[in-house]
């Protein structure tokens, strides 16, 4: 199929529709674009011919490109132009009947060599291709948004889809300079499948009133590594996009309590709050209006000398920063656990699942993606601890320069409950065969920009920890959201952990 000779075919031309015909024609395909609605196929042309102008104008493309590529494109009066096309790709209304309708009418136009592809994003691709007569040579091509910039395509295969034909697609969008990646076909695909904890703990936090969205926003990107936040990303993407995918999730594993969608969200999107393009979501978008800030710490007085029990694991490079920062550190026998303890007598713990009430003098701090480069920390203390305990450890990440967010005392506080569980569904995906360990990675880092991929944020942080963390969490909310799942508990096994017990 990669042969640029072979025409293709486009139906629907909205955004993505435009965004798919445009990665083609650039790679040098003659392409048909068909839309059911009169006009509309022309319209795109034009829409396209001056995205094409504009790209010419920044000199990604030179002239006589433009001018090759806009004479390929050919808007369709009906689907009877697609019959010598090699490959078809819809991207119309997300409704199973529409797409349905619409693959049994190009059957009866297109040869039988011709692969048939959905960009849908949230229907299955294996129900689509059960209207089909040769429903093997059917695959998911999702694209995101927009098509020609986002490197990211997923190739699902359906119950019924042959492997040549996965292979057929995958080879295309590879040719057309895209990074894809091979999923079967599960709800949500890969990256709305495994993406929905990023949403859905940052919102349980908010709802837990264990801190506003300005925070949270502020400790997932400058702490956790993330591009945005998730209360300024939905806003971005509509919250009632966001909310219908995770609802859609949420269907197709029968209401799992893992994907449930969050009651905050719900109430946004019933008031009409759907965020940029309203101008008013989680924030507030009118002309004038501003940004509300983290909360952030006053200056605390940094502690002169503090003690460190173990190795802190992932929080190891704390250990010379504080040394770094003048503060001196006294390393004492790693059997008696993994904390900072302050001169008050009160421990410094990293975000574990527990919380701070169950220990008094316990000050939790959060996970982040490199403590060295991170420049903001959250802090959880009960409101019984030692305000001391507090103020020191504060003053001791504002002294290794960090800004110090001090939020709710909620178990697995922000960064890490969320990484825990992004790590889980990976695990889980992977464990099921929906793609493999290096297709997750690679999906999560460029369809939705995370700093790493879930795999190897796992490895990073060790086998057993995010298990660990889902544990502690699980004890404190039985619902089941937190549950390990069973790839990430034998993942995490240590016989070495039950030596001894009968």
């Amino acid at each position: 199929m990669t042969a640029h000779d072979r025409p293709v075919g486009v139906v629907g031309t909205g955004t993505m529709g435009q965004g798919i015909a445009q990665v083609a024609l650039v790679a040098g395909h003659p392409v048909r674009l068909y839309d059911a609605v009169p006009g509309r196929a022309r319209t795109a042309a034009e829409s396209i011919a001056a995205r094409l102008d504009r790209l010419v104008d920044k000199g990604r493309m030179s002239g006589e490109e433009r001018t090759a590529a806009v004479a390929r494109l050919t808007p369709a009066q009906s689907l009877d132009a697609f019959a010598d096309t090699a490959l078809v790709v819809e991207a119309v209304l997300e409704e199973l009947d529409v797409k349905q309708r619409l693959f049994r009418e190009l059957e009866d136009v297109v040869d039988d060599d011709c692969l048939l592809a959905t960009n849908t994003s949230s229907l299955s691709v294996t129900a689509i291709a059960g209207a089909l007569r040769l429903p093997g040579r059917f695959v998911g091509l999702h694209f995101f948004n927009p098509a020609p910039l986002m490197p990211l395509v997923e190739v699902v295969s359906g119950a019924a889809t042959d492997v040549t034909a996965a292979t057929r697609a995958y080879e295309t969008a590879r040719a057309w300079g895209k990074t894809p990646v091979a999923c079967a076909d599960t709800p949500g695909f890969l990256v709305n499948r495994i993406a929905r904890p990023f949403y859905a703990e940052a919102f349980a936090v908010h709802e837990e009133q264990g801190a506003d969205p300005a925070t949270i926003d502020a400790v997932l990107r400058e702490s956790g590594g993330f591009r945005m936040g998730a209360f300024e990303l939905t806003d971005l993407i509509g919250q009632d996009v966001n909310e219908a995918v995770t609802r859609s999730v949420w269907e197709g594993f029968y209401q799992d309590v893992k994907f449930r969608p969050a009651l905050s969200q719900r109430r946004l999107v019933e008031a009409g709050r759907l965020g940029r393009k309203t101008g008013q979501g989680w924030y507030a978008y009118g002309e004038g209006e501003e940004r509300p800030e983290p909360h952030t710490a006053a200056p605390a007085e940094p502690p002169a000398r503090v003690s460190v029990e173990g190795d802190l694991d992932s929080a190891a490079e704390l250990i010379p920063m504080m040394r770094e920062a003048g503060i001196e550190v006294v390393q004492e026998d790693e059997d008696k656990g993994t904390r900072i303890v302050l001169p008050s007598g009160g421990q410094l713990v990293q975000a574990d699942g527990q919380t701070s009430v169950e220990f008094r003098d316990v000050v939790y701090f959060d996970l982040a993606l490199d403590y060295r480069s991170a420049t903001r920390i959250a802090l959880a203390a009960c409101k019984d601890g030692n305000p001391r305990t507090l103020d020191e450890a504060v003053g001791l990440f504002q002294a290794l320069g960090k800004q110090v967010s001090v939020i709710g005392d909620v178990p697995g506080m922000i960064v890490a409950r969320t990484v825990a569980r992004i790590i889980d569904l990976a695990h889980d995906a992977v464990a099921r065969g929906v793609a493999t360990e290096e297709d997750v990675d690679t999906a999560m880092r460029l369809g939705v920009n995370y700093p790493l991929g879930p795999v190897e944020w796992s490895r990073r942080l060790g086998r057993g920890w995010a298990c660990g963390v889902l544990e502690e969490l699980h004890e404190r909310d039985p619902s089941g959201r937190y549950a390990p799942s069973l790839a990430l508990f034998r993942h995490s096994y240590n016989p070495k952990k039950w030596e001894g017990s009968a």
